[in-house]
């Protein structure tokens, strides 16, 4: 019997085999084999140059491996062009958000929807987006290039909704924002998985937020993964816990030898 959630499918929507994609002579990920089930969120973590923005632009086709094979919702999407990767059914949000800066906020939400005809379809999935970030609908009018960093990145998720995505990638999506914003933002992206069944795979530095976020987690150090579980059991490993969510057993240890030697004085 399947311990997964109901919304989790066994089924990948998403499978990589011994990737290797390299800058010039520069290797950034060596043999990256990963998958993301259908319905889930996971999570790529790890420091930075690690390779987990590389692993993102190799799925979307902006950069194309060297070695291995990227398989979406059961075909072949190796080094295809990016605009027939995005009509299939992926959304990349990039790090940095990157809107369009000199079109308005309601512009740019019909820019994620250009591969769409229905247009009673993209009218109910504006007012879902404005739902999730009420700003935008505030802001719609206004250049996106005028939006704060946390308005700009609630822009480009919602941008990338507007495709209807089966697999929607994140890339570093609480970089430069505030805790406060950074939590936000998490928070709509569970949302999104839980209320519209959408797939995501994330790569974030932030590994306290993501872990808490994602059902299934891989970890990333010079271009290889190095160790994948649950979400769960990831956050009780040691060397994640140390690493990563700062909570290294020594340093605590000596702490609270330093208060007490400090109430002997």
């Amino acid at each position: 019997m399947s311990s997964l959630p109901p919304a989790i499918s066994d089924l990948p929507v998403l499978k990589l085999l011994n990737v290797e994609s390299a800058y010039g002579p520069i290797k950034a990920i060596r043999g990256v084999s990963l998958q993301v089930r259908r319905g889930e969120i996971a999570a790529v973590l790890g420091s930075n140059g690690a390779g987990k923005t590389t692993i993102l632009k190799t799925i979307s086709g902006i950069i194309d491996p060297r070695k291995g094979s990227v398989e979406f919702k059961g075909e072949d999407i190796t080094a295809k062009d990016p605009s027939f990767i995005v009509q299939q059914g992926l959304s990349h949000v990039p790090e940095g958000r990157e809107v369009f800066p000199l079109l308005s906020v309601y512009d740019n939400l019909l820019m994620g929807a250009y591969t769409r005809s229905d247009r009673d379809g993209v009218a109910r999935d504006i007012e879902t987006v404005f739902g999730y970030f009420p700003i935008l609908r505030e802001r719609s009018a206004q250049d996106a290039g005028l939006l704060s960093g946390g308005q700009q990145q609630m822009l480009a998720i919602s941008r990338a909704l507007m495709a209807n995505p089966d697999l929607m990638l994140l890339d570093e999506p609480s970089l430069g924002l505030s805790p406060k914003l950074t939590k936000e933002i998490f928070e709509i992206v569970v949302r999104i998985n839980r209320e519209r069944g959408t797939t995501i795979l994330l790569v974030e530095q932030n590994a306290n937020m993501a872990l808490n976020a994602s059902d299934y987690g891989y970890v990333l150090e010079n271009g290889r993964i190095v160790m994948e579980d649950t979400c769960a059991h990831l956050r009780e490993k040691d060397d994640i816990k140390e690493f990563y969510l700062g909570l290294k057993e020594a340093g605590v240890r000596d702490e609270r030898r330093w208060k007490k030697k400090k109430t002997w004085r």
